[in-house]
């Protein structure tokens, strides 16, 4: 043994000590770490798909060439050479609409857009034109020129018989990754969320299908695989999935996607007046609508409703809408959703307060575009 001169054993021995002791002592546990004749283990035999599981493959693999990732390019100059640079801007979903290869989207998806390309399911890419947009609902259709047999229209379905709880799918391009499903249940209806034009989109299907940055304008579907959504928005703090994601409803998509394909507006039922600013309205202390001007020709024109007038140094409000066929009305925004219930060439009672008396006109709505 290593010893000192004073007799003691020094430092230098036991650390010697120590590291053979722990040599001896793993040794034995590194033989067994390695084993030479390792194999692959045996497979467990996982037997058929759940059912459930078997119908989503089943919906996807059915749906998934209707669904198209779009692309939205900006133009942006060279401060120097004053050279027009591509840059890409954002990214979206969509689906195919019908055999012509319209697609459809959301409006706020392309609305900045200089170019826009579509990519379909087999990752070919198209470029694409705007046919037409509808901002107030957040929908738009595209136009691209691809071949057939690449353009599987995608099944309409109905929202006017959703339940809340009744299961449902979301297909898109989550912060670009292409073609992702996603499932979940709705988790309300009827909800409102506010357009990038600033109105109100009502009757909205409130889901908690993982919807995040890209999944906006892809479809919402039943477990048939049908079309009950466009998906819009999402509820978070954070900006990316907080199990509250919405949709407009098929039944309002159907109605607007047409009149876009034929003229590439929407054309709303109107009544041809122009309406006082809500801040205006509650200042005065008005319950109602109140009306600065009416169109000349137009359905409240030929009715009789009086707008507001200046007299020399006197203002004389209008007359004050508070109901539009039945249903009370506190802002323009009110007026235009009832008014939508009904078509160009319906005739409405409209209830007013003139002078401070109440009282009902009929007027027969005419055709505005948007």
């Amino acid at each position: 043994m290593i010893r000192s001169q004073t007799g003691k054993v020094s430092p230098l021995a036991i650390i010697i000590i120590l590291l053979l002791g722990f040599f001896l002592l793993f040794q034995p546990f590194e033989r067994r770490l390695f084993d030479s004749t390792a194999t692959p283990r045996a497979i467990t035999a996982r037997g058929d798909l759940a059912q459930d599981e078997q119908n989503t493959i089943e919906l996807f693999k059915s749906i998934s060439p209707s669904v198209v990732y779009i692309t939205t390019i900006a133009l942006r100059r060279n401060m120097f050479s004053l050279n027009a640079v591509e840059i890409p801007q954002g990214t979206g979903s969509g689906f195919i609409w019908d055999k012509d290869g319209r697609v459809v989207t959301n409006y706020h998806v392309i609305s900045d857009a200089n170019r826009i390309e579509v990519t379909m399911a087999d990752h070919s890419t198209w470029k694409a034109v705007l046919v037409g947009a509808a901002p107030d609902k957040d929908l738009a259709v595209l136009q691209i020129d691809a071949p057939a047999h690449l353009l599987q229209p995608i099944p309409v379905g109905e929202s006017v018989n959703l339940q809340v709880g009744q299961k449902v799918f979301a297909v898109g391009n989550p912060f670009g990754l292409d073609q992702t499903i996603t499932s979940g249940i709705i988790s309300a209806l009827g909800r409102e969320i506010t357009a990038i034009t600033g109105r109100k989109i009502r009757n909205m299907i409130q889901t908690d299908a993982a919807i995040n940055p890209g999944n906006s304008g892809g479809p919402l579907l039943d477990s048939a695989a049908r079309l009950i959504g466009v998906n819009t928005a999402i509820y978070s703090p954070s900006g990316t999935y907080a199990g509250i994601g919405f949709a407009v409803p098929v039944s309002e998509v159907n109605r607007v996607v047409p009149q876009l394909i034929r003229s590439g507006k929407l054309i709303r039922p109107g009544i041809g007046v122009t309406l006082a600013d809500a801040r205006l309205v509650k200042r005065l202390g008005i319950e109602g609508v109140l009306v600065l001007g009416v169109q000349a020709g137009g359905p409240a024109h030929k009715a009789g409703l009086r707008p507001t007038q200046q007299f020399s140094n006197e203002i004389v409000l209008g007359d004050i809408i508070t109901a539009v066929a039945g249903r009370q009305v506190r802002s323009w925004d009110d007026i235009r959703t009832e008014l939508e219930r009904h078509s160009v060439g319906d005739k409405v009672i409209i209830d007013i307060i003139r002078d401070g008396t109440g009282e009902k006109l009929l007027m027969e709505l005419s055709a505005l575009a948007e």
